[in-house]
């Protein structure tokens, strides 16, 4: 950082959040702290403790490196490479999302349907990404089987290894394809997040997704809805009889989608589940 950059852990995180504020970013502390923990490789209390300490070259080399690189646009968590879902920690990679807090809302939809926890389910996610749903469904149905499908291989060996560093591997397996065109047999529970952006809308996105977020996982097709059509086909293929479908919406497609899946056959079980701002964002679908 030169000559005159600061000479303590304190100072620096104050000079990083400093200039994070001036670019406009809300949560400049917060984002300062994560950066810095990173090129110094210590744990938040660590760096606290240590506010008075001398970080080494190396640290300070790196925390400009991740601050150039958050203030050109790309997230915290692209910078870092991980990120935190439903409690749990996941490994990104260029082939897949961040996984989002409204993405959750998917999971509270999908365990509100299920009658018994404790049941030996079979689950698929499609479009896996990272394996964040999965994870997390597969953290609070101790007896449930998970199949995890990508059609991105990246995405498909990220979701695997987190998975595995999970302690999940032996409840989980992963498979690259596109939807559930190559699975056979009955699923007891179906869940995905879906891209959903109309194809015109992509170039209007925040360049945060934009420009870091695979276009692959973005991109519905001309109305945004392609990849619904393709998953109510095969839900009602694969689901047994009683069988939940929860999928992640993007605002205002609710009636749309619900109608998608009424076509498919599929009974509407109730109004979208609203994320934490409102928004209709996890539709539940069953198999009559």
């Amino acid at each position: 950082m030169g000559d005159d950059a600061p000479t303590t852990f304190g100072a620096l995180r104050r000079a990083m959040a400093g200039r994070l504020k001036a670019a406009g970013i809300a949560a400049a502390d917060t984002e300062a702290r994560l950066l810095l923990c990173a090129a110094a490789q210590l744990e938040p209390a660590q760096v606290l403790a240590r506010a008075a300490d001398r970080p080494e070259p190396a640290a300070r080399s790196r925390a400009e490196t991740f601050l150039a690189r958050r203030l050109a646009g790309e997230p915290v968590s692209r910078i870092l490479g991980r990120r935190e879902f439903w409690s749990l920690d996941f490994a990104l990679s260029p082939e897949t999302l961040v996984p989002r807090p409204d993405t959750e809302t998917v999971v509270e939809a999908a365990l509100a349907a299920i009658a018994d926890r404790a049941a030996g389910l079979r689950i698929l996610d499609l479009g896996t990404g990272s394996g964040a749903i999965l994870a997390a469904l597969l953290k609070e149905l101790p007896n449930a089987f998970g199949i995890g499908v990508d059609l991105s291989e990246g995405a498909a060996r990220t979701a695997c290894d987190n998975l595995a560093r999970l302690g999940l591997a032996g409840r989980a397996r992963l498979a690259v394809g596109r939807w559930g065109e190559a699975l056979s047999g009955a699923f007891d529970l179906m869940v995905s997040n879906p891209p959903y952006i109309a194809t015109a809308d992509l170039p209007g996105l925040e360049p945060e997704v934009r420009l870091h977020d695979p276009g692959l996982a973005l991109d519905g097709g001309p109305d945004g809805l392609d990849a619904y059509r393709a998953i109510a086909r095969e839900a009602r293929r694969l689901l047994i009889p009683g069988g939940i479908l929860v999928l992640e919406l993007g605002i205002g497609q609710e009636p749309p989608v619900a109608r998608l899946l009424r076509e498919a056959k599929l009974e509407i079980t109730g109004p979208a589940r609203a994320d934490l701002a409102g928004i209709p964002r996890a539709l539940a679908a069953r198999k009559s």
